[in-house]
């Protein structure tokens, strides 16, 4: 019985309504969203929303960030898109499964440690192009049928009671916070809507959402190598895709309420989710920061909202699609504009003065990557590899030799930064080794060699020293330094000064 309180996070004092209300907040949010995704996809709406069952329950009771919601996402619905169209849906539930197996994987490998290679600037590049597709994404409700805009009456209806729902958001908390004001802004508008009539788009313009409990049903694909060949491709973009947005958002939500998740716990749980979600019918997904800043922002803190809001989502597809059909689109376009303008990292434009311009450019270059290309992990990637070379560039700038010659005669550099591949270079540029004397010592007391061009640099430096009758002597090496020379003896033989009384702090201590 005590697993099961701590499971879900009951041990810890938990307020009760604020996580219902949260959750049924983002269960009415789930909705259009779950829907939209499954029509970017080409696939049925119940697809998507039976996805965001799944994935909501599975990782708001086993994952590694309480207060966190999953379900069908935009990114997952554009990679598997062509897929739908040149395969069809059974294909894309086995390469959700696959996709699933490849995220436990990562999970019980402990992969999640590599966000720790994603710079602050690439994640606010990451933020503020999702905040620009949210907002974007809510202009479509500005269409008509025809993909016009819309004018007239129906545009200042729809105007109206998005401002109404923004306002309510915006301002309520600052009177009382008894109540999340999103479903205080969705309930008054559905109210103004049936009690004056008014024509406006509702969910059930959309599509129907009236359904059962999620099939069971194996992906009917014939399990050969072919099938292999077609679906590993997609589910290593989608499980890649999966777990950066994922991560991502586990970050964003750990900084906002000033807490810890685990990584690997949220890949082995999405991982999970995914599996099951391809055996019952679900498109796949994973953490979804709109609908997580909605739950954070309403005050829930604990696994119960997103338990909530997944069983309550079931629910509208079971029992209550009638009602849900009748809400207004006006009041989910205004909370998710609001969710946009709060995910938006006001404060990184406010940074531009005082930030590097690499930092800037990366920052705004995975924005434009994330708007435009709608590709979350590439954008990701972009930036963390224009980041790795921008601090390889500086750091290779950053290497000093100190000269200085002893009482016997014995000339001495002390280097100091990184020696590895971008710094080789200038470090063979230090040494004037037709005019020092027979004795040379290298000390790296303030130095680390890093990789094997540092090696084969170390290697050339004595071989043209003792080309003119002369002796290098490396002095201070750190012990992961003389393993990786150790390592490499077969390929390369350096002379090594021991200095007993040299003490280097490693990562073993």
């Amino acid at each position: 019985m005590k697993k099961i309180i701590n499971l879900f996070d009951f041990s810890q004092k938990v307020n009760y309504k604020t996580e219902i209300l949260s959750g049924l907040t983002v269960a009415m949010a789930l909705v259009p969203e779950a829907i939209a995704f499954a029509l970017i996809a080409g696939l049925s709406p119940l697809t998507g929303l039976y996805a965001a069952f799944v994935l909501g329950l599975i990782t708001s009771i086993f994952g590694g960030r309480p207060g966190m919601i999953s379900g069908a996402t935009g990114a997952v619905a554009v990679v598997i898109v062509s897929l739908v169209q040149s395969h069809g849906v059974e294909y894309v539930f086995a390469t959700v499964v696959l996709a699933g197996l490849i995220q436990v994987l990562a999970g019980v490998f402990k992969l999640g440690k590599l966000m720790r290679l994603v710079p602050h600037p690439v994640i606010f590049g990451f933020v503020n192009g999702l905040a620009i597709i949210i907002f974007m994404s809510q202009l479509t409700q500005f269409k008509d049928a025809s993909g016009d805009w819309l004018t007239g009456t129906s545009l200042y209806v729809l105007l109206g009671l998005v401002l109404l729902t923004m306002l309510i958001i915006w301002g309520l908390p600052k009177l009382s916070k008894a109540i999340p004001a999103a479903l205080v802004a969705i309930l008054v508008v559905f109210g103004l809507v049936v009690v004056f009539g008014l024509d406006t788009r509702t969910i059930g313009d959309i599509a129907s959402i009236e359904g059962g409990f999620p099939p069971f049903h194996l992906p009917a694909v014939p399990f050969n190598i072919e099938t292999l060949a077609i679906i590993f491709p997609y589910a290593a973009v989608v499980a890649g895709v999966g777990l950066i947005e994922s991560l991502l958002t586990l970050n964003i939500v750990d900084e906002i309420t000033e807490t810890r998740g685990s990584g690997n716990k949220e890949a082995v749980a999405q991982g999970a989710a995914n599996i099951l979600s391809g055996v019952f019918s679900g498109m796949g997904g994973c953490a979804m920061i709109g609908q997580s800043l909605i739950n954070i922002s309403n005050g829930a803190r604990a696994r119960l909202s997103g338990i909530v809001a997944s069983v309550m989502l079931l629910i509208f597809i079971m029992f209550g699609a009638g009602l849900i059909e009748r809400l207004p689109m006006a009041a989910l376009t205004g909370l998710m504009i609001m969710v946009s303008i709060g995910t938006f990292e006001w404060a990184s434009l406010r940074t531009f003065r005082r930030m590097p311009k690499s930092d800037i450019f990366v920052m705004v270059l995975v924005t434009l990557v994330t708007v435009f290309l709608h590709n979350l992990a590439l954008a990701v990637v972009i930036g963390v590899i224009i980041s790795a070379l921008v601090f390889a560039w500086d750091n290779a700038k950053r290497i000093r030799a100190r000269k200085h010659i002893a009482n016997d005669g014995t000339k001495h550099y002390e280097i100091y930064g990184p020696l590895f591949f971008g710094s080789v270079q200038a470090f063979n540029d230090k040494f004037d080794i037709l005019n020092d004397p027979e004795q040379i010592v290298i000390d790296f007391a303030e130095s680390r060699v890093v990789d094997m061009s540092a090696i084969e640099a170390l290697n050339k430096i004595t071989e043209r020293y003792q080309k003119v009758g002369k002796k290098v002597h490396l002095k201070h090496l750190s012990e992961d330094c003389r393993t990786l020379l150790a390592n490499a003896e077969d390929l390369i033989e350096v002379n090594v000064l021991e200095d007993p009384t040299y003490k280097v702090l490693t990562d073993k201590v």
